[in-house]
């Protein structure tokens, strides 16, 4: 049924939270270009958001830069990848 294309985890849960998948060999596709645009538009609220955090919430912005560093490099690695 499906070739040997990967799942992506969408940027989004369901309405019962439950995680989304999208299965494509097309990078183009409309959910596809949808859910890499709305990766970008967290990301950046993240790093704004690590920009508003407060000198005593340290562990919370260690954290979330941990995250958003984790997450662009998994994007430039993926861009790697599919080049």
């Amino acid at each position: 049924m499906f070739d040997g294309s990967p799942w992506r985890l969408l940027p989004w849960t369901g309405p019962d939270g439950q995680p989304c998948y999208l299965h494509t060999d097309n990078p183009e596709s409309r959910l596809s270009m949808l859910a890499d645009d709305v990766e970008e538009q967290m990301l950046a609220a993240a790093e704004l958001l690590l920009d508003e955090v407060t000198a005593e919430s340290r562990v919370l912005r260690l954290a979330l830069r941990d995250v958003v560093r984790i997450a662009v490099s998994r994007g430039d690695r993926l861009a790697e990848y599919e080049e």
